[in-house]
């Protein structure tokens, strides 16, 4: 039962900071732009999260889910660095 429901929980965190990072490619300016990447870092720390939870709890090994954690990581840094550009590039 448990697993149904962080299964369901990563999900909707997974694929909405998709969907927060094609709604930034729409932004209508830099400070939309901003605020809709930085709701995609927190879905991604959110997905980051109940990766974590996955792993302590044992429902999965931490090998097979190494590479979508590194992943999630990397794209945090990505979208933070995009965060950083624009805010230079606005002032």
């Amino acid at each position: 039962m448990a697993g149904k429901h962080i299964s369901g929980q990563q999900i909707r965190s997974g694929t909405a900071s998709a969907a927060h990072y094609a709604e930034a490619r729409g932004a209508e300016s830099s400070a939309d732009f901003i605020h809709k990447l930085r709701i995609a870092v927190k879905e991604l720390n959110e997905t980051e999260f109940w990766l974590r939870i996955i792993i302590d709890s044992g429902i999965l090994p931490a090998r097979k889910l190494e590479a979508l954690l590194d992943e999630c990581l990397q794209l945090k840094r990505i979208l933070n660095a995009s965060i950083t550009t624009t805010r230079k590039s606005a002032r």
